[in-house]
C-alpha cells in the first residue's frame, strides 16, 4: 500500500468509489455510474493513477481488487465520514487490501479458509516464517467493547481449531477493523485498523510477545 498517498480530495471523491470497477473503465462509462461531468470524471481518474492506484491504458484506466478500498483508505485519513464511504464498499473490498498487504510483505496467503467439523471460516490467513496470522475482517461499523470481546472469543476459538488441524501450527489470531483510531488489545488479541494494518506487520514478529500466541502443545 502506497503510504505516501497524496490525493487532492475533491468534494466528489466518494462519489466516485462507484466508479472504480475491477478491470478498465472509461471516462464515458465512469461518469454514467457516477453522475459526474466527463471532466470531473476524467480529474478524479487522473488524480488516482497520479498516486499509483491502478494504471492508464489508452482510453481505459484499469483498477483490481484493492484499489478501491486504498482510495476509500486514503478518503477516511483525510476525514470523509466512514457512513458515506461504507455504504460504498463491500466486504470482498476489505479482504482484498487485508490480503494484499500481507503479500507485499512476502507472507503466503489464503483468503475465505473454511475448516469442518465444526464449521468455521477464517477471513484472511498469512503464513510467514513458521508462524500463521488468522485475521477476521470487521469492516464499517463501530464496535462496543463487548461486541469485539466477543469477535475476539471467536476468532480464538478458530485459531485454536486451526492449530489443531495444522500439525506443528503456531498461530496468532488478529481482528482488523476499518473503524478503530488506533490498535487496542483485548485478552492479548491486537485489534488492528486497517490503516496501520501494514505497520502493524512490520513489527509483528518484534510485537509477538505481547500477543496471544496459540500452538500445539
Amino acid at each position: 500500500m502506497n503510504q505516501n498517498m497524496q490525493l487532492k480530495i475533491h468534494p466528489k471523491m466518494v462519489v466516485g468509489l462507484r466508479g472504480i470497477i475491477l478491470g478498465g473503465i472509461s471516462v464515458n462509462d465512469f461518469s454514467a455510474v457516477t453522475k459526474m461531468s466527463i471532466p470531473e470524471s476524467k480529474m478524479i481518474l487522473d488524480e488516482i493513477i497520479k498516486n499509483n492506484i491502478g494504471i492508464k491504458q489508452d482510453d481505459s484506466y484499469l483498477f483490481e481488487n484493492a484499489d478501491k478500498l486504498k482510495i476509500a483508505i486514503a478518503l477516511l485519513e483525510k476525514g470523509f465520514p466512514i457512513d458515506e464511504i461504507s455504504v460504498i464498499l463491500d466486504w470482498r473490498d476489505f479482504e482484498g487490501l487485508t490480503a494484499e498487504i500481507l503479500s507485499s510483505k512476502n507472507f503466503g496467503v489464503i483468503k475465505n479458509l473454511i475448516m469442518t467439523k465444526p464449521r468455521m471460516e477464517i477471513d484472511v490467513v498469512g503464513i510467514r516464517l513458521g508462524v500463521a496470522i488468522l485475521i477476521d475482517c470487521k469492516h464499517w461499523k463501530r464496535y462496543s467493547s463487548s461486541s469485539l470481546t466477543t469477535v475476539v472469543k471467536k476468532q480464538v476459538e478458530r485459531t485454536k481449531q486451526y492449530v489443531a488441524k495444522t500439525p506443528g501450527a503456531i498461530a496468532v489470531p488478529v481482528i482488523v477493523t476499518l473503524y478503530q483510531d488506533k490498535i487496542n488489545f483485548i485478552e492479548n488479541v491486537p485489534i488492528v485498523p486497517i490503516f496501520q494494518f501494514s505497520s502493524f506487520i512490520d513489527e509483528f514478529y518484534g510485537n509477538m510477545d505481547q500477543m496471544k500466541t496459540i500452538g500445539t502443545n
